[in-house]
């Protein structure tokens, strides 16, 4: 049983419960901004994140170069990356793709040499920004995610999946817990990796954070659950305590607090893990990664 206590009155982990951070700052942080940094930026950015102490990055989408020309050059980036031999085997490089075509070229690097080790895979909750997004609605989207997991399982290459969308949409307004509930047990089936819950245009509350990812939890036991979060209404550090409070153990972070998508208007960053780390130390949780200056 794990011991827990109250703090703030948010229930929060024992001390002896470790938190990973996901690093997403070379892939959701460059995706949305403006000037389109070099392939050689964009690697020097990933071997200092390395070399600060992350261990899992998303460092690159492999999606339509038309849709996102900030991710055009994810065959080079990945060409480039730090071999395992230099950073350490428990350095895991993670590529986004929302197809099959992003899968197979993802594959592509990997069966070259290169980089990636896993591939995180989207779901929508709804179908305003999906049909933005991914060109689909959400229960197309659910089906895309489960191809690509047997897709990955049969290729030996990890496989994670994102709900986006998951508390609100900006087109269509509320998402129902029970769609999300409904997706994440669809694709639970396949056996991912984990599961995150993605609050992409930032609209979730802590209380409704936690119902939604306990709800989930008891729907898909035994699936590691992870968080995203963005910060629109400077909301995001305690909804990322609300999730912990929860159980999860996984949790994204970008970078200097860089993020955004294209197909959600007016999104603005994410939160910055240095918040993360600061706010996480205070009652003993032991955080993943001891940022440097």
């Amino acid at each position: 049983m794990r011991v827990r206590r109250k703090l703030y009155g948010i229930s929060v982990p024992s001390p002896d419960n470790r938190i990973e951070m996901v690093e997403v700052g070379a892939r959701d942080g460059l995706q949305n901004e403006p000037r389109i940094l070099s392939t050689e930026h964009k690697i020097a950015l990933i071997e200092k994140m390395i070399k600060a102490g992350s261990k899992r990055i998303e460092v690159a989408s492999f999606v339509h170069p038309r849709l996102v020309p900030q991710m055009a050059d994810a065959e080079a980036v990945v060409a480039g990356l730090p071999p395992k031999s230099a950073v350490g085997q428990d350095v895991t490089y993670v590529g986004l793709v929302l197809n099959k075509r992003g899968l197979l070229r993802a594959l592509q690097c990997r069966n070259a040499g290169h980089g990636i080790d896993e591939v995180g895979c989207v779901a929508v909750a709804s179908d305003g920004f999906g049909e933005k997004n991914q060109g689909m609605g959400w229960r197309a989207s659910v089906e895309s995610v489960r191809d690509i997991c047997r897709m990955a399982h049969q290729e030996k290459i990890g496989v994670q999946a994102t709900i986006s969308v998951a508390f609100g949409d900006p087109f269509d307004g509320r998402v129902p817990m029970a769609r999300v509930i409904e997706i994440a047990q669809a694709i639970a089936e396949e056996n991912p990796r984990e599961i995150a819950l993605g609050d992409t245009i930032g609209v979730a509350v802590p209380a409704q954070v936690t119902e939604l990812f306990e709800r989930v939890a008891e729907a898909v036991p035994g699936i590691p659950l992870r968080a995203h979060f963005h910060n629109t209404r400077n909301t995001g550090i305690a909804n990322v305590w609300a999730a912990i409070g929860a159980g999860v153990r996984i949790i994204d972070a970008s970078l200097g607090g860089l993020g955004g998508c294209p197909f959600a208007p007016g999104l603005p960053a994410m939160w910055r893990p240095k918040m993360w780390f600061i706010f996480c130390s205070n009652p003993g949780s032991r955080a993943a990664l001891i940022l440097m200056s």
